[in-house]
């Protein structure tokens, strides 16, 4: 499941001569996407300091004379002569964000009114949040309209608080000053270019490196918590089809899979496609780990005409068969 994929579904001249900024550019989704704009015609900047994204991911795009990467740390950036802003800069591990709360704050603060300070000249901006806004949900599945369950001061809370900051700020610059802002509240999503080797590796490569290697698999609590994943060409359509869609507008959209899994079964179901001899283990739970997460996406099948297309089965052999060839050198 490559890039391709994802560029047959669009003019090839979608975004011709159209000069976009991806922040976070050389983060898993990021680079996905940078790829994705620039085989549409777009004159795309990757801006990252890497703290988190690796130039590996954008590495194929080198030789591109229509992409340039700069490495910079986005609260101290001030983009101009954009015409659009996609807002991916983010710590997006628990583990990671945890451990570097300050780091996750200032992207979603002073990185974000940077940009939307530079989009008052009529650019517009796509604000990659998330679904740790709305915390530990009461409601499942999940609508935009539902305001969150967060503890503001809790360890998870440098993440979750400062999106939920992001998402405010879009929206005082949509209402103050007609800023044209896009939010898409993004479910837990995978796919190759996740980094299999981080410290901090997010549950989907933690549990496929653990099975590949026959070592335990680590699960934070019970297992009955549970997550939707989306696989990333899905994720990167929607996302393309926000920028162009001028109906999202001021507009919060959930992007993300209606399959709800426990991460139980998402252990078993890992070692099994991998063939391993991994045991399953049990550690101590995470503070304020959601229980459920499952989006509703009636709004992005109204307005974008979109829903994943991949399951998950499907997009796991995809995933293992790219972190095999990561072993195997």
């Amino acid at each position: 499941m490559s890039i391709d994929l994802i560029i047959s579904q669009f003019s090839r001249n979608l975004f011709r001569g159209r000069r976009i900024l991806v922040t976070g550019g050389a983060g898993f989704l990021g680079s996905w996407l940078c790829e994705a704009l620039t085989m549409l015609g777009a004159n795309v900047t990757c801006l990252d300091n890497l703290s988190t994204g690796r130039v590996e991911n954008i590495i194929q795009l080198k030789n591109y004379e229509n992409f340039k990467f700069i490495k910079a740390d986005v609260s101290e950036y001030h983009p101009k002569g954009f015409d659009f802003i996609v807002y991916g800069a983010s710590l997006p591990s628990p583990d990671d964000y945890v451990m570097r709360p300050v780091e996750t704050m200032l992207p979603n603060s002073i990185g974000l009114l940077n940009c939307l300070e530079a989009a008052r000249d009529g650019a517009g901006v796509l604000y990659m949040s998330t679904s740790e806004v709305y915390g530990d949900a009461e409601v499942i599945p999940t609508r935009e309209d539902y305001w969150g369950r967060v503890n503001p001061v809790g360890l998870r809370s440098c993440y979750d608080e400062s999106k939920r900051f992001g998402e405010a700020l879009c929206m005082a610059y949509h209402r103050q000053y007609a800023v044209d802002v896009r939010i898409a509240r993004i479910f837990n999503i995978y796919g190759p270019k996740l980094d299999p080797e981080s410290k901090y590796a997010r549950v989907i490569p933690r549990f496929i490196m653990q099975a590949l290697r026959n070592e335990p698999i680590t699960i934070h609590g019970d297992g009955m918590q549970t997550r939707s994943f989306t696989y990333v060409t899905d994720t990167v359509n929607a996302l393309i089809r926000m920028i162009v869609n001028d109906n999202v507008r001021g507009e919060v959209v959930n992007i993300g899979s209606q399959d709800e899994v426990s991460i139980m079964d998402l252990a078993k179901m890992i070692i099994r496609l991998t063939g391993s001899s991994s045991k399953i283990i049990f550690t101590k739970a995470r503070p304020d780990d959601p229980r459920r997460r499952c989006p509703d996406i009636s709004k992005a099948k109204k307005l974008l005409g979109w829903e994943p297309k991949t399951s998950l089965e499907d997009g796991l052999k995809y995933t293992i068969r790219w972190f095999m060839g990561r072993l195997n050198g």
